[in-house]
């Protein structure tokens, strides 16, 4: 006879609720490989905001952010722009200067773009790239074809 991979193998008894469960994730596992990859979360670190005079703003790690998120700072300045309502222009160290003094959450307003822009609505990863076909924008999910 056989030596049984699980307790509830070969036997006639009702399982238990945690068993059940463990059986499920277990036959997932065996069955999708890529399920057991790791599962990164798309963390942004909260941006740097500096008044600069009377009337204008910095945005010290503009530059930054949009490395981590994998997109060109031009196309991330024009949504943070037409957002707050304003103008603005890259200074020479790539940081964003707006011509208004805002109260406004910066970091909601990133959070909103990376989950238009760069945040896949399938399956959640930040591995995505941008397209555009016929004047109309998608996401290529680089995720999925790695599966």
């Amino acid at each position: 006879m056989q030596r049984p991979r699980y307790p509830w193998e070969f036997s006639d008894r009702d399982y238990t609720y945690d068993e059940l469960l463990g059986r499920v994730f277990n036959v997932l596992r065996e069955n999708n490989p890529a399920l057991v990859g790791d599962r990164r979360r798309t963390i942004l670190r909260p941006p740097q905001v500096l008044r600069e005079g009377t009337k204008k703003m910095k945005f010290a790690n503009f530059a930054d952010l949009c490395k981590m998120m994998h997109r060109q700072p031009e196309h991330v300045m024009g949504f943070v722009l037409a957002e707050m309502g304003t103008t603005g222009s890259l200074d020479g160290q790539q940081r964003l200067v707006v011509r208004k003094i805002f109260s406004k959450n910066f970091e909601g307003i990133l959070r909103c773009y990376a989950n238009e822009y760069v945040i896949c609505s399938g399956c959640k990863s930040s591995n995505t790239i941008p397209s555009n076909e016929n004047c109309l924008f998608f996401l290529r999910c680089e995720r999925r074809y790695l599966m």
